[in-house]
Parts: structure tokens; C-alpha cells; sequence
């Protein structure tokens, strides 16, 4: 299991993984062709997979995302340390927080 900032990635094994996420559409690779799996609201920065690899986002905002890397990757972060990723499927999940009333992404 690794964690960078409020994103926690969890490896899954591969019989795990369901059938409509390997034939889903993989979200598309921002402009400097990095996976991103967490964009910072109040600093611009991201967790992003660098790398070969597919992220499947749930349709639930709160939903986890699932993350194939088939070579392995690296997640960065412009203020955390690069965390290399063996190859395989992972559970991409943000950090949520309690405010009265409801429950929100936390807010990086």
C-alpha cells in the first residue's frame, strides 16, 4: 500500500479487478502526458503516474479510481517523493474529510 499526500494507492490482485473496468475508457493524460490522479485545488501542483498505465474513474465522485500500470510507474508529486509502482492494478482513493453536514475530498 502506498500513500503521497491524501491519495492512497492500494494494490488489487488481478482477479479482483471487475470486467467492465478492462474494457472501460481510461481517463486521458493531461498536457505534460502524466496520469493524474489528484489535482491540488488550492496549490495547482498533482499526483500524477508517469509512465505506461490506464486510470478507470468510477462514476461516483467519491468513488475509488482504478489505476493499471502493466510496465510499473512512478507517482509525483511536485512536494512529495516520487513513489515507484510495481507493475500490476491498483485502488486509487482520496482522502475524505467530515465538515458538518457532509463529507468532502480533502482538499490539497
Amino acid at each position: 500500500m502506498y500513500r503521497q499526500g491524501d491519495v492512497l494507492i492500494a494494490p488489487i490482485a488481478e482477479t479482483a479487478v471487475p470486467d467492465t473496468a478492462r474494457d472501460a475508457a481510461s481517463e486521458p493524460r493531461d498536457g505534460r502526458g502524466r496520469l493524474v490522479l489528484a489535482l491540488g485545488e488550492v496549490t495547482g501542483h498533482a499526483h500524477a503516474v508517469v509512465g505506461p498505465g490506464r486510470l478507470i474513474r468510477e462514476t461516483d465522485a467519491f468513488g475509488p479510481m482504478l489505476l493499471h500500470v502493466p510496465e510499473g510507474a512512478r507517482v509525483v508529486h511536485e512536494e512529495h517523493a516520487p513513489i515507484s509502482l510495481p507493475k500490476g492494478w491498483y485502488r486509487v482513493v482520496r482522502q475524505r474529510e467530515y465538515v458538518p453536514g457532509s463529507v468532502r475530498i480533502v482538499a490539497d
